[in-house]
């Protein structure tokens, strides 16, 4: 059997989720991702792992009406015995409708954000505007189209508690390979070493770090944090004006985009990992996929308490209100201040991932979707 994932854009960092999913279903098929690809390549961090993409190549200025020849295209990429759109975007779960329609198989629809709420930002005039881009296949007339469609889809899973309660569904959240990423498997002092740190305490954001991300935030209350400390940014475009930005501050280090598998041998060289969201249309429905990073590494965590993320810390992080920087600061210096106490927090977080947010955990869930998918089609 082989299962098709459906990602929107390959160049993008949603492929991400897309990998996620076929990592979780590859004991049970062949899989697959495919899908559109605006950018010059596939997303960098996917490039090299274990998960097999097929990308068509639209360009970046692919739009209506020449986008419309496309169709077929990508449609026959999708030749899986069962089909599993990335977001309820037009050129993934789009693409699904129409592959279903030309070859009659199960189709699953995985919802990871509020696409909707990100043309939100920017308020209504701005809302206006997105709503007139009728060119853009994922633009937000099409992305509301597709929202208004989640049902037409066999089975649906969700990523966070808001989407749940929007578009039903079943909860895989952003789950980690808790056997595969044990800290005992990576060596902290060589971590450390290979990014050029030496005593200082450290402390790491590791993502893709975009406004609604905080990270401005961050660089500010690790300025004031005091001496002694550094923040690590991991995953920026180092070529941006943003990146120059923040690396002109003396407190702060800025690394490029790294291989996905490649996340542990950074990771484990922080002392405390820093989730700082903010609270906007983007990130309501959103739950940080480097919240499952530090809980399967063990790492502290400190948060903002926005979407889901005070229900997954339960217990195992430390939380601030989003866009608090002076709060940010105190509990930042709290875990620096209390190695032990910050250890433990760690391996609560850890053990909690093992419970709840692991691949064992996902799989429980989501296997039996894809069997009753199966099972209802016939075959």
């Amino acid at each position: 059997m082989k299962i098709s994932i459906l990602a929107f854009d390959l160049s993008d960092n949603a492929t991400g989720r897309a990998d996620l999913l076929a990592r979780l279903l590859a004991p049970l098929a062949d899989v697959e991702v495919v899908g559109p690809r605006f950018g010059d390549t596939v997303w960098r961090p996917a490039v090299g792992g274990s998960v097999a993409h097929r990308a068509l190549a639209v360009g970046g200025s692919a739009r209506y009406p020449r986008f419309a020849g496309r169709w077929t295209a990508l449609a026959a990429l999708a030749d899986g015995d069962v089909l599993y759109a990335s977001k309820p975007r037009a050129t993934s779960y789009g693409v699904a409708l129409l592959a279903r329609r030309r070859r009659p198989r199960p189709l699953l629809l995985d919802v990871d954000d509020w696409e909707v709420g990100f043309f939100r930002r920017g308020g209504a005039w701005g809302t206006l505007g997105r709503a007139l881009n009728v060119g853009n296949p994922n633009g937000l007339p099409w992305t509301w189209l597709m929202e208004r469609r989640v049902r037409a889809a066999d089975a649906v899973t969700v990523a966070s508690r808001f989407l749940e309660r929007r578009f039903g569904g079943t909860l895989i959240t952003h789950v980690r390979d808790t056997e595969a990423w044990d800290p005992a498997r990576y060596d902290r002092v060589a971590a450390r070493a290979a990014l050029g740190l030496g005593a200082e305490r450290v402390v790491m954001f590791l993502g893709t770090p975009r406004g609604h991300k905080g990270v401005d935030d961050l660089v500010e209350a690790v300025g004031a944090v005091g001496p002694g400390t550094r923040l690590v940014v991991v995953g920026a475009d180092t070529r941006g004006e943003t990146a120059r930005r923040w690396a002109a501050r003396p407190w702060v280090k800025v690394v490029g985009e790294i291989p996905f598998d490649d996340v542990p041998r950074y990771l484990v060289a922080a002392d405390a990992v820093a989730v700082p969201q903010r609270a906007t249309t983007d990130t309501v429905g959103q739950v940080p996929a480097k919240i499952f990073d530090a809980m399967a590494l063990a790492r502290p965590i400190v948060s903002s308490a926005v979407s889901m993320i005070p229900e997954i810390l339960d217990g195992c992080g430390l939380l601030v209100p989003p866009g608090d920087v002076v709060a940010l600061t105190a509990s930042l210096r709290r875990v620096l201040d209390d190695p032990a106490t910050a250890a433990e927090m760690g391996r609560r977080a850890r053990e909690r991932c093992r419970a709840h947010y692991s691949f064992a955990a996902a799989r429980a869930a989501l296997f039996p979707l894809v069997e009753r998918a199966l099972a209802g089609s016939g075959r």
